[in-house]
């Protein structure tokens, strides 16, 4: 984040009030004590998940630690990690951040995982953070790229450069968050590219990709896969909000 930023926003949470992303309580902090000690009790890191997409693991699934699904047909990236599920208590808060525009919401988002997964984010080794894409028509409809304002508030080692402009996404009239994971899959083909002007300088990195909410994996799983073609040697992801399988949905609640 630019200097200039952090020292605005420092005054701001000294000289305005905040609300609870969670709860709307009135407070100095975007999280307060309460919310962030049940979000911390409840997210993904406490469960069994698969140590390539992240989904939570069956049963039968936990002696390989990975999914039966990434078994049969193993994703492009190597890791993924996620701060909560998709149908849990920051879903509103995302909404309010990528629907109404909220931006407020990206800082208090990143301050819960910045809270949560602190150690992990900062000793993560990788040489480039970067963000989903948004195609450039749907970048001007929205506005801003949510999957950006959350990454570049997010705290990791100084040396992983932070890069809104090295991937891109060329523009579909197909809404994403609609059809089963084979539609996606088509549906996302091809979509992503890598900007001309960093042609070459992903030879042998660690990349980490950060996506607001992961589904069926598609999109992350082609844009690796985009990667690794520039010469990248490692794909992570980083999830705010993952889905769980539907038979799960219920037991997490």
């Amino acid at each position: 984040m630019h200097p200039i930023e952090n020292i605005f926003q420092a005054v701001c949470s000294h000289l305005l009030p905040s609300a609870c992303i969670i709860c709307g309580t009135f407070q100095q902090l975007t999280l307060c004590k309460n919310c962030a000690s049940i979000l911390k009790s409840e997210q993904l890191l406490n469960y069994e998940c698969c140590q390539q997409c992240g989904l939570t693991l069956q049963v039968d699934e936990l002696k390989e630690n990975t999914c039966q699904e990434c078994c049969t047909k193993p994703p492009y990236f190597d890791a993924t990690y996620c701060l909560d599920r998709y149908d849990g208590r920051l879903q509103s808060a995302l909404h309010q951040l990528k629907y109404q525009r909220r931006l407020a919401y990206a800082h208090g988002l990143a301050s819960a995982w910045n809270a949560l997964l602190a150690k992990s984010s900062i000793e993560a080794q990788a040489d480039y953070l970067l963000p989903v894409p948004l195609s450039q028509e749907k970048f001007c409809a929205r506005g801003f790229n949510q999957s950006w304002e959350l990454a570049r508030r997010i705290s990791c080692d100084k040396r992983i450069h932070k890069n809104p402009h090295i991937l891109k996404r060329h523009h579909s009239p197909q809404h994403q968050a609609q059809g089963n994971r084979a539609s996606r899959q088509i549906a996302i083909q091809d979509m992503f590219y890598i900007n001309p002007q960093y042609q070459g300088q992903l030879e042998s990195a660690s990349v980490i990709v950060f996506d607001d909410v992961m589904t069926s994996g598609a999109t992350l799983n082609e844009i690796a896969r985009i990667l690794k073609d520039n010469g990248a040697s490692r794909v992570i992801n980083w999830v705010l909000l993952r889905t769980l399988r539907p038979s799960q949905r219920s037991t997490y609640v």
